[in-house]
């Protein structure tokens, strides 16, 4: 109950009038115990300072409570005039002890002084019996000094040698039993080797006064020891996909050559540029033949390791076509692909081009905006006129123009991945209108309805050969004409769409033409090339002039015939076409023939 009185405020308004007048009753007693504990217990107080407070506080706060109290019973009998308030006599009463307080206060001071000068004074007879004769004082003094002078400079260490090679000064032989200790754990783990120990026969040690600023740490020591075993170096180790690559003692070194590495396929236009492989740089120590310079790090980091490249084959592929992206010759396709029948590709299986992958692969994400052409769709008008699996343009297409906002990726710099994020159409695309033949063939006209390319005579049949000039391909995809030199017209085999037109290492300038239902024709080594990608055209329209570009030992045409994603021979032998393709006869109809 009384804990609970201690904690209320007496001014409080939501206290009932007993809780206040039992406050302040609390509060009283309290005042009365403790006063009586001092009078009581003396010792726990100064003297001095109590008396102090009886006669200067104490004393006057019971007059000054004797005198309220007189004030308001004066006040209850009207005995004293209304403007005399309890405010003003309590201002009055403490002007009025002022002086009282001051004096009381000086009093104190000199008393305390008086002691002060007492003891000051026992103090110095002190002094006068203990006085030396100032030589010795001073001779005391510089012996002092000259002892902490050299304690402080000089001390006693254990030199440490290896093999005959001094590795340091240390503070005690301890010190290089536990450098000894440290390196052995660490090159243990580092090594993979439990039994490793180091030889404590060419380690050597010599305890002298040496000076403090040539003492070494024990880690210093370590340092020393590990240079001159050679086993273990403190580095920095690259590690790509959890293996150790390599490794140097510069910091920051390594990710410096990696950032110098992305630089290369940054642009202005990229907004994200990583590694594909987990990379990671770890500080710690390291098997000492890791440790290789710069150069040889950053080499190794642009070069490639051990692993096959697969790519997909896709409808529409040709082994030569494949060979050729991949700056392949066939053979050497073939040779990374044993037993594998090139004659027969199939959507779907997967072949080796490389037994290569780069250590590193950087991908770079560009944020490209471009206006980019809208596909047509392609109308057909029935036509009674022509023959089944002829057609022809009627309107030509348009493509339409969109603005687009794409991210592409490039991995080694080679677009794999293109994401539109945003597009707007500028122009809507019209469709293109064709005529389709509807009207049966005879049964005596050639289905495929081929022509000669160009005149001349066969050089070269399709399939196995000899190697012409040791450039050319032993199994031969196609069929060569020869003696047309530089200026005779290429002409179309048959009307199609142009699929191809370019330029490679080994066909040179070539186009590539598709007939539809998985037919397509190649013209190879052309001086130069008449028709562009998209272009539809009619059999026997010039589509480029005759060269020798490319892998080539003089002017010819090679000549290649795709059935169903098959190479075939181009050139039907015999009295009757079984195919429909070339007859063996010129434009002219001389014989072409072997």
């Amino acid at each position: 109950m009384k804990q609970d009185l201690m904690h209320k405020d007496v001014h409080d308004v939501n206290i009932t009038p007993e809780e206040r007048r039992n406050i302040w009753q609390l509060w009283r007693q309290n005042l009365k115990d403790w006063v009586w504990y001092t009078q009581e217990n003396p010792d726990w107080l100064d003297l001095d300072i109590q008396t102090a407070v009886k006669r200067h506080i104490i004393a006057p706060l019971r007059s000054a409570r004797q005198r309220l109290r007189g004030l308001a019973q004066q006040k209850k009998r009207r005995e004293f005039p209304e403007s005399e308030s309890r405010l003003a006599q309590l201002l009055l009463f403490a002007w009025g002890s002022l002086p009282r307080i001051g004096a009381g206060l000086r009093e104190q001071f000199a008393v305390r002084r008086k002691h002060s000068i007492r003891r000051s004074g026992s103090i110095r007879a002190l002094w006068e019996r203990m006085r030396l004769h100032p030589a010795i004082f001073l001779g005391t003094c510089v012996s002092a000094a000259a002892v902490i002078v050299l304690l402080s400079m000089y001390t006693v260490g254990t030199t440490v040698r290896y093999d005959g090679i001094n590795l340091g000064t240390v503070s005690s032989r301890r010190t290089v039993n536990l450098a000894v200790e440290q390196l052995q754990t660490v090159t243990r783990q580092t090594l993979g080797d439990e039994s490793y120990t180091i030889d404590r026969s060419l380690l050597s040690t010599q305890s002298h006064v040496v000076p403090r600023r040539e003492v070494e740490s024990r880690e210093d020591l370590t340092g020393s020891l590990t240079a001159q075993i050679g086993d273990v170096t403190y580095g920095y180790t690259l590690y790509v996909d959890g293996e150790a690559v390599a490794a140097t003692t510069f910091p920051g070194a390594i990710e410096q050559l990696m950032e110098q590495m992305k630089v290369g396929y940054i642009t202005e236009s990229t907004v994200d540029c990583y590694f594909v492989e987990d990379v990671e740089v770890k500080e710690g120590y390291v098997d000492s033949s890791l440790i290789s310079n710069l150069g040889y790090i950053a080499e190794k980091l642009n070069a490639t390791k051990a692993g096959a490249v697969v790519y997909t084959v896709k409808p529409g592929d040709v082994w030569s076509a494949i060979a050729e992206q991949n700056g392949m010759t066939n053979q050497e396709l073939l040779n990374l692909n044993p037993g594998y029948d090139i004659a027969v590709l199939h959507a779907g299986d997967q072949l080796t081009i490389s037994n290569a992958v780069p250590y590193l692969t950087v991908v770079d994400v560009e944020r490209q905006s471009y206006v980019r052409d809208l596909p047509f769709d392609v109308n057909y008008k029935d036509d009674p006129n022509m023959y089944q699996g002829d057609s022809k343009v009627l309107s030509k297409g348009v493509y339409g123009k969109a603005d687009v906002t794409a991210n592409v990726t490039f991995i080694n710099g080679e677009e794999t991945a293109r994401e539109y994020v945003a597009s707007v159409t500028l122009s809507q695309p019209v469709a293109e209108l064709r005529a389709r033949g509807t009207k049966a063939r005879p049964t005596w006209f050639p289905t495929g309805s081929f022509r000669w390319p160009t005149s001349g005579r066969i050089s070269s049949y399709f399939g196995g050969r000899k190697s012409p000039g040791g450039i050319g391909s032993t199994n031969h995809k196609g069929t060569d004409i020869g003696r047309v030199g530089y200026t005779s017209p290429v002409y179309a085999a048959k009307a199609g769409t142009v699929i191809i037109a370019q330029r490679s290492s080994s066909y040179g300038n070539y186009v590539v033409i598709s007939h539809g239902v998985g037919n397509t024709t190649l013209y190879a080594h052309m001086s130069s090339i008449k028709v562009s990608v998209g272009t539809y055209v009619q059999q026997g329209q010039t589509i480029g002039i005759t060269g020798s570009t490319g892998h080539s030992t003089g002017p010819h045409l090679h000549f290649e015939v795709v059935e169903n994603n098959v190479r075939i021979n181009p050139l039907s032998h015999g009295a009757a076409p079984k195919k429909g393709y070339l007859t063996g006869y010129t434009l002219s109809g001389t014989s072409v023939g072997k």
